[in-house]
């Protein structure tokens, strides 16, 4: 059995795994808000979306505000950039930590050109951890979509607009229901703004949402709890956490 092989088989038991989590586990949001659920859908694995990339460190970790899905913020830290070719397109995606509790762990939320028609509009996440060489295997066949893609019970963080790619990433993980797929964060954005206003002044009709960001909330994403789940680090809901610890060096 050849690299490319065994690659495919693995993935192909992560995704059985990850759909047998969200279907029957007590911390599956498809279990917890009680959403009916489907198996999840993919783009077929995809060689071409696996590339080498290579971490450029800011000198000093910079505190970052991301947008969420609830018009609130979550702190993160941004550490630097991945650079790296897709094709014949070079290209280079914000890395985050999202403070304490998640070790190593990292996190890089993005958008392409396939997100509000095949893949969920607001944006998409891949993990990785921390290493002492800065060079990674970034594998976008292991793309997931926030646990607010499934439900609004959850919030989530959302792509900064320098992590919006040129190119369309044709790998990982589709959008759930194509029936709730906003175009862009900025829609679901105010969709959601909007219902709880509404649902706030009794069923009036509610003022025009705006689009400044609350630095108020500051809602902090998880990492996933384990390797069979891959959960997306989206924080609950109720959850209020600050997450403002440093981000770990490699050096």
């Amino acid at each position: 059995m050849g690299e490319s092989d065994v690659w495919k088989n693995e993935l192909d038991e992560e995704r059985r795994h990850k759909d047998d989590f969200m279907a029957r586990h007590r911390e599956s949001p498809f279990i917890s808000a009680r959403v009916p659920f489907h198996e999840l859908r993919y783009f077929p694995p995809d060689t071409a979306f696996r590339v080498r990339a290579r971490l450029e460190r800011l000198p000093v970790p910079a505190e970052a505000y991301l947008r969420t899905s609830r018009d609130g913020s979550a702190v993160m830290r941004y550490l630097g950039e991945l650079h790296f070719t897709i094709g014949k397109s070079a290209v280079h995606l914000r890395l985050y930590h999202a403070g304490e509790g998640v070790g190593t762990s990292v996190f890089v939320p993005f958008r392409d050109s396939t997100s509000g028609r095949d893949s969920y509009g607001p944006g998409r996440y891949l993990t990785l951890e921390l290493n002492e060489s800065d060079e990674y295997d970034l594998d976008f066949n292991r793309a997931f979509n926030p646990y607010c893609a499934y439900t609004d019970d959850f919030e989530c963080a959302f792509p900064p607009a320098e992590n919006d790619l040129p190119v369309a990433i044709r790998a990982g993980e589709k959008v759930w229901a194509a029936d709730k797929n906003p175009a862009a964060p900025s829609s679901i954005m105010i969709e959601a703004v909007a219902k709880y206003r509404a649902a706030k002044s009794g069923g009036k009709p509610a003022p025009k949402p705006s689009m400044k960001v609350s630095r108020s909330s500051r809602a902090r994403p998880r990492a996933r709890p384990a390797k069979a789940a891959r959960k997306a680090p989206a924080s609950r809901a109720k959850s209020r956490s600050k997450g403002s610890g440093k981000a770990p060096r490699s050096r």
